[in-house]
């Protein structure tokens, strides 16, 4: 297959470019679409009591949504707010789409005590469909921004979600506008020449536009969260460096061999590009384990995030090959022009840990498994206006009310439907239940009791979700159904539980059957699990000691929540464990070579390690400026995504693969290579490798000594 690619790319290179070109003007013109159709909400678990009960709710009200708007700065009872806020009421109750506006002023606990806010809600009519909803809203929010004698912040319910898709557009922008040209500056200062550096660029700049692309399909059958679009930016940018930054530099490697161009691009391809093919698949079965998952979101990005890394390796095997066929004679040296030997810094480093195994290993494992710590204590929210920038209205909204109003006055409730037939005396023994601040009650047409429970403390802190947990326990088989947003939580948290110990086997079995196909070892894709559980730990751990326990926060423009976003840690885990492979197929791949060259299992180490050491080095630095700028919009939810990223990359491809992986590949010795007769007759047939040079002979793969 990869000969095969090679020879497309090298005889019809403008075809396959052409192609691609194609693709990049779909992507930046349809796939930028997707902006338009992103949702806010990421922890609804389909068929749970929270989602079924929330349906039923639906039905039996005849309210739609609502949003909410907060007059500030300004002495709310004075005549000119006064009037302002009368005619305003007036306008947007005659709107099309609106249900009901109630007078501010006539309502009790809508002016704040200190007379310096002013709460309007706006309830929209039951059943309008996604365009009237739109327009309702719109109309809405923009007559209420109309005040002018006071600071007005409007938000919630369908309004927040378009606020968060439209600053999640602005921060992939600033994203990219930060991040492209810190990565060509980087790549010129690899390849000293702006014709090499701008290969890997174009090739990333294809992989955006092959995520948009990708989005903006799978937003005709799913949702797309607002996460999503920055997510998977944010992994097709850096999966394209990465992997054009290999090609690239293997090609010069090549090229450096041989006067023949299309010699050198076939030989890229052999090699380098079966470790990008699985580099690539090892990702993609990291991120699949978030489609064994319930949850829309989970599976959405598992999916979409897979069709991204797919598109980025398919450009760097056909895309960078037909530009390096092209203008690849001058971006690389010819046959038997002098070169330095690379790799000497890292060669040294492979030495020092091959010389002093145990010690260097005991180190590295007790300083991750220190910073892994935090996560025994680890908890997950769906979180409040605080994971926003101050700047968005959302958060001014919520600023604003927790200043002027008391506890609980922005709190949603725990919504409990008593229904007919169950036993009388629910009721009042629900509201004996500790914890709750306010209850009120409603008789819905069927026959059904409403009872809203105000939660002491946060809508998802452990007060709300003890009390969701503790009225499921009080009704027994009675047809009591909870729901709100801290049912929503206790229901995905339950969804996660459930469904991560099948996520994981499958990634594992997945990947270790993976790893085995590349290296024919059964103790390889042991230690490489291991070694990678072990750091991604540790990144997993700060993130924790950061944004949940609120050290250092707030250098990162965040502070500290008491819990991590729901959507973090599974994204996290997925994505970082698939580029933890990233680094370790790069490694294996030159000590798998250099074994086959000389036999020696030791010398293959340090040989391994010098050749891929810069390359490992380079694509970490470019992955962590690509996170980095993602970084800078200021969205919790991101920032601790793009830390948890950011230090699993770096951690992964420094003292990991520098120091631990030559250590316990020392320690290993010629058993690290080791797999039964069975099984390596399976692997000489079947496994995926490049065919050897001419005159190169596979080195025999001995037993292991007793």
């Amino acid at each position: 297959m990869l000969a095969t690619l090679a020879r497309t790319a090298t005889r019809r290179p403008r075809t396959v470019i052409l192609v691609w070109l194609l693709l990049l003007v779909l992507g930046l013109g349809f796939g930028t679409r997707v902006f338009g159709d992103l949702t806010s909400t990421v922890e609804d678990v389909p068929g749970s009591e929270s989602v079924v009960a929330d349906e039923l709710l639906g039905r039996l009200t005849p309210d739609g949504d609502s949003i909410n708007a907060v007059l500030s700065g300004a002495d709310v009872e004075s005549t000119q707010v006064r009037a302002q806020v009368a005619d305003t009421v007036t306008d947007v109750r005659k709107q099309p789409g609106i249900a009901q506006v109630p007078d501010p002023y006539a309502t009790r606990g809508l002016v704040a005590d200190d007379g310096r806010a002013l709460l309007i809600p706006v309830t929209l009519k039951g059943a309008l469909d996604d365009d009237a909803e739109e327009e309702a809203v719109g109309d809405a929010a923009d007559r209420i921004r109309e005040i002018g004698a006071a600071d007005v912040a409007v938000s919630g319910g369908p309004l927040l979600g378009e606020q968060l898709g439209g600053r999640a557009q602005e921060d992939v922008a600033r994203a990219e506008l930060i991040t492209l040209p810190a990565v060509l500056v980087v790549l010129l200062l690899i390849f000293g020449g702006l014709r090499a550096a701008g290969l890997p660029l174009l090739v990333t700049v294809s992989g955006v536009a092959g995520a948009f692309l990708t989005l903006y399909g799978f937003s005709q059958f799913t949702e797309i969260s607002v996460y999503a679009v920055q997510i998977v930016t944010m992994l097709g940018l850096g999966l394209a460096v990465d992997y054009a930054l290999l090609m690239v530099m293997r090609f010069r490697e090549e090229r450096g061999k041989t006067d023949d161009v299309a010699e050198a691009v076939h030989t890229t391809v052999a090699r380098a590009g079966r470790t990008v093919l699985f580099s690539g698949l090892t990702v993609a079965i990291s991120l699949s384990g978030l489609v064994w998952f319930a949850s829309p979101f989970l599976r959405s990005m598992g999916l979409a995030a897979g069709a991204v890394v797919v598109v980025d390796m398919l450009a760097a095997l056909t895309l960078l090959p037909a530009l390096l066929a092209l203008f690849g004679g001058k971006i690389a040296r010819r046959k038997g022009r002098p070169a330095a030997e690379p790799g000497a810094f890292f060669a040294r480093v492979a030495l020092f840990s091959a010389r002093r195994p145990v010690a260097v290993g005991t180190a590295v494992v007790a300083v991750l498994a220190v910073l892994a710590l935090p996560v025994f204590g680890m908890r997950i929210n769906i979180g409040d206006a605080r994971q926003l920038p101050e700047s968005t209205e959302a958060r001014q909204l919520y600023d604003t009310v927790r200043e002027h109003y008391p506890a609980g006055t922005d709190t949603d409730p725990v919504q409990v439907l008593i229904r007919p037939g169950a036993e009388s005396g629910y009721d009042g023994a629900i509201r004996a239940l500790p914890g709750i601040a306010a209850a009120e009650s409603e008789r819905l047409p069927d026959g059904t009791t409403l009872l809203e429970l105000t939660p002491a403390g946060s809508v998802d802190g452990p007060t709300a979700t003890r009390l969701v947990k503790d009225i499921r326990d009080l009704r027994g088989a009675d047809p009591v159904e909870v729901t709100g947003n801290a049912a929503s939580l206790v229901d995905f948290r339950s969804m996660l539980a459930e469904r991560a110990p099948w996520a994981v086997l499958t990634v594992l079995t997945g990947l270790f059957a993976l790893l085995f196909a590349f290296t024919g070892s059964l103790l390889i894709p042991l230690r490489t699990l291991l070694t990678t559980l072990l750091s991604l730990g540790a990144a997993l751990g700060v993130v924790v000691w950061v944004f949940q326990d609120g050290h250092l926060a707030g250098l990162l423009g965040g502070e500290g929540l008491g819990a991590l976003s729901l959507t973090a840690p599974p994204l996290i885990i997925a994505i970082a464990f698939g580029l933890a492979m990233d680094y370790e197929l790069f490694i294996l791949s030159r000590m798998r070579e250099s074994r086959l060259e000389t036999g020696d299992d030791r010398a293959a180490v340090v040989e391994g390690l010098r050749r891929s050491g810069r390359v490992v080095s380079c694509a970490a630095l470019l992955l962590a400026i690509v996170f980095g700028g993602f970084m800078t919009g200021g969205f919790s939810p991101i920032l601790q995504i793009g830390l948890g990223l950011t230090l699993a990359v770096l951690i992964d491809a420094t003292v990991v693969r520098m120091l631990l992986v030559p250590a316990t590949m020392t320690l290993l010795g010629r058993r690290a290579w080791w797999a039964p007769p069975s099984l390596r007759r399976i692997h000489q047939r079947y496994g995926l490798r490049e065919a050897p040079p001419a005159g190169e002979v596979p080195v025999r793969q001995a037993p292991p000594s007793p």
